[in-house]
C-alpha cells in the first residue's frame, strides 16, 4: 500500500514569517477571533497594508526600534496594537524574521461569529458591510484594545489568527497605501476585489510623491 505524501504546508508561524508585502495578499480570507467575557467575534480579512521598517517612511518602525514599536520587530505572528489619532485602536500581525520591522496593518474585515456583538460596539445604525470596514472599526467591532498588544495569535487564547479559506489571485487587488502621507504610492495594500467591506481609498492631504516598489 502506498503511503499518503506528507503535508508539506507551512506552520501557521512558518507562513507569517515572511516579508509584510508577501504576507500581506496571503492574509486576505483569513480569520481573527476575540474571545472575551462579553463575547466572541470572528472576522474574516477583507482589506491589509503592508509596512517593513528602516526602509520603508510610513511605518512605525523607520527610525528604529522604541518601546511603541518593539513587537514590530518580531517575533512573527504576535499582535501590535497602537492607537492612531488618539481616537481609533488598530490592529497589525506581526510578520517577517525575528529583529527586523515587519508587519501587516489589518484595514477591513467582514464579521461571521458575533454580529450582535460587534454591532453593540459600533452602533445600531451602522449597515452590516461597515461593522469592520476601516482599520478603527475593525478594532472596535473585534474587541481590539491595547491589552492585546503584543499577544501570540497562535498560541494565545483572547485573540487568535486562522488561516482560513485561500482566495485566488484574481480575487486580489492591489494599490497605493490609504491615508498615508509618506511612501504612500507603494503598492502595498491588498483587497478583496468588489467586496462592500473594503474601506474607500483616501490621499493624505499632506501626501507627496514618493519612490518605492
Amino acid at each position: 500500500m502506498t503511503e499518503p505524501p506528507p503535508d508539506r504546508r507551512p506552520s501557521p508561524r512558518d507562513f507569517l514569517t515572511h516579508p509584510a508585502e508577501e504576507v500581506a495578499p496571503k492574509l486576505l480570507g483569513s480569520v481573527l477571533t476575540c474571545e472575551i467575557p462579553e463575547g466572541t467575534v470572528s472576522i474574516v480579512i477583507t482589506e491589509t497594508e503592508a509596512y517593513s521598517g528602516a526602509d520603508d517612511p510610513a511605518s512605525h518602525a523607520y527610525r528604529g526600534r522604541t518601546p511603541r514599536n518593539a513587537v514590530m520587530f518580531g517575533p512573527a505572528g504576535h499582535l501590535y496594537v497602537y492607537r492612531s489619532h488618539g481616537l481609533h485602536w488598530c490592529a497589525n500581525i506581526v510578520t517577517g524574521t525575528d529583529g527586523i520591522a515587519s508587519a501587516v496593518l489589518i484595514r477591513a474585515g467582514r464579521v461571521i461569529t458575533g454580529e450582535d456583538l460587534a454591532r453593540e460596539r459600533r452602533g445600531d445604525r451602522v449597515e452590516n458591510p461597515r461593522l469592520a470596514r476601516g482599520p478603527g472599526n475593525f478594532c472596535q467591532a473585534l474587541g481590539i484594545t491595547a491589552e492585546h498588544n503584543g499577544v501570540d495569535l497562535l498560541t494565545g487564547t483572547s485573540v487568535v489568527w486562522s488561516e482560513g479559506e485561500s482566495v485566488p489571485a484574481a480575487l486580489i487587488q492591489v494599490g497605493p497605501r490609504v491615508g498615508v502621507s509618506k511612501a504612500h504610492d507603494w503598492q502595498h495594500r491588498f483587497y478583496l476585489a468588489g467586496d462592500p467591506t473594503v474601506s474607500a481609498y483616501r490621499l493624505s492631504p499632506r501626501a507627496k510623491p514618493t519612490a518605492g516598489s
